[in-house]
């Protein structure tokens, strides 16, 4: 019945929406129907037979199921490979190790030593098996709610209707707002008083003011830049000594791509502080400068011609305005002159 169960879920779920919520329904089909076909056999064999291979099989489940939806989670929010793994490793031997404690029948007298350990923060006492209770509480509450902001980040993105800076500025909101939704509501939860974390908001507060002070100026930064549609990604740029496209805006920087492929990471701040020349403002025709130097002897009419056929032969050259030709200046060495289109 179980394997019945999941072929006819990988038959109903699309494989396009495997990083989604299908993708968690489809590695969990086989340790959860397995679970209910177990409790549901374990039910109706107690009165008349032994159940003792059930019992061990519900925990056996049951930890699958949790170590399958830690991974499935953690390879979402972090790159494959690196901290994903450490953390998906150290996750599985919590997970079976807990497993192995349950069955061995050591989990009560392991909680009841870790109660026993405790200290005071303020008024509240906290003890040990409290804290580590907390801590699997948050890694599980910080993923869910990191997965799930990824899944609504790639909703957002592909929204084409909605206008590009709308889009980043909601899925730069969204991610820190669903954290700490998430850790006010898993606190409490675990017999942590939110007022005894006052001290540590205090504490918070004075590395912003000093050692966080650009991290976060960066982030306000990135929020207004996205507010008053100064500029936004697509646009042709100058800033500082860096002119390209505006690839990227992230919440401590933007990057700008120029003519020769390198990138620019450019601190939002700098945007903020500094002139910018966008030159896609209010029209996304932009004009292209080639500076070109002759010699007195050189034909000028030739040099103007050979330019502006050379504008022309580009298929992103716009019929209107027409590619022209200039003279700068009279230098030295001879004559300088720019074509634009």
């Amino acid at each position: 019945l179980t394997w019945y169960t999941r072929r006819q879920l990988n038959l109903v779920l699309d494989p396009a929406h495997d990083r989604g919520f299908a993708g968690l329904v489809r590695r969990l089909a086989f340790p959860l129907s397995a679970l209910l076909l177990v409790l549901v056999a374990r039910a109706a064999l107690s009165g008349n037979h032994g159940v003792s291979l059930l019992n061990i099989a519900v925990p056996l489940l049951t930890a699958l199921a949790i170590s399958r939806s830690f991974a499935y989670m953690l390879r979402l929010v972090f790159p494959a490979g690196g901290v994903a793994s450490v953390f998906e490793r150290t996750i599985s031997w919590l997970v079976w190790g807990g497993f192995a404690l349950h069955v061995l029948g050591w989990a009560p007298a392991i909680i009841n030593y870790l109660e026993d350990i405790s200290f005071h923060v303020g008024k509240q006492k906290i003890s040990l098996f409290t804290v580590g209770e907390a801590a699997v509480w948050i890694v599980l509450t910080l993923l869910l709610t990191l997965w799930v902001s990824r899944i609504v980040e790639e909703q957002l993105m592909a929204a084409h209707r909605m206008e590009m800076t709308l889009r980043v500025m909601l899925a730069k909101l969204l991610r820190p707002v669903l954290v700490l939704f998430a850790l006010f509501l898993v606190l409490p939860a675990v017999g942590i008083d939110l007022t005894a974390l006052s001290v540590f908001g205090g504490a918070l507060g004075v590395g912003i003011g000093f050692g966080l002070q650009k991290i976060a100026s960066n982030y306000i930064s990135g929020f207004i830049i996205l507010l008053d549609h100064s500029v936004k990604i697509g646009d042709v740029v100058t800033i500082e000594k860096h002119s390209g496209k505006l690839n990227k805006m992230t919440a401590r920087y933007v990057v700008v791509r120029g003519a020769d492929g390198t990138e620019a990471i450019i601190p939002n701040e700098t945007v903020i502080t500094s002139t910018v020349i966008n030159h896609s403002y209010s029209d996304t025709r932009v004009c292209v400068t080639v500076p070109l130097q002759i010699s007195y002897n050189s034909d000028l009419d030739a040099a103007t011609r050979i330019l502006l056929d050379a504008a022309r032969a580009n298929a992103r050259t716009l019929a209107a305005p027409e590619p022209r030709v200039t003279i700068v200046a009279f230098a030295d060495n001879g004559i300088s002159l720019a074509g634009a289109a």
